[in-house]
């Protein structure tokens, strides 16, 4: 692992619970909407993570050991490329039901007076906005530990 290596896997991170946080408000603020373009109501969604590269364990210090970069004391501190950090692989709407209302008098109800809702629990989506805000809090501290780090060392360099 290279010293920016660790700002690149923070910066991944930070991205996905951007994108985390964007489609939690939209879960949201879509919580009452019975009818979209396509004449139904809106789906919840949720955003899928996936690893970049090969994250397992035995992997990384396999490749650690070949290189020899871990066990080297010279050692170049940026001298190989980071694989790591997470991605949005992509955002899926959810298949569970519609709730459904008795309203006779509501513009999209059935022949029956049922309107479809949208199955969203605002409590759910609070508790996924805390996490998505916690981990991004998270990493952005990550981020300037890493950068007073940086700092730190090159005032050890300037004395």
């Amino acid at each position: 692992m290279n010293l920016f290596g660790m700002m690149d896997i923070s910066g991944s991170a930070l991205k996905a619970e951007r994108v985390r946080a964007e489609v939690v408000a939209s879960n949201m603020a879509n919580a009452e909407t019975t009818r979209t373009a396509d004449g139904t109501p809106y789906r919840r969604q949720h955003v899928v993570f996936a690893a970049n590269g090969d994250q397992s364990f035995s992997s990384i210090f396999r490749n650690s050991a070949m290189s020899g970069s871990a066990l080297q004391a010279g050692a170049p501190i940026a001298s190989a490329s980071v694989e790591g950090g997470v991605q949005v692989s992509a955002v899926v709407d959810d298949s569970s039901a519609p709730l459904t209302r008795f309203e006779p008098g509501h513009p999209d109800a059935d022949a029956n007076g049922f309107v479809s809702y949208p199955n969203i629990n605002p409590l759910t989506e609070m508790v996924d906005l805390m996490g998505a805000t916690r981990a991004y809090g998270a990493n952005a501290s990550a981020v300037q530990a890493e950068k007073n780090m940086v700092n730190s060392s090159l005032d050890i360099l300037k004395s």
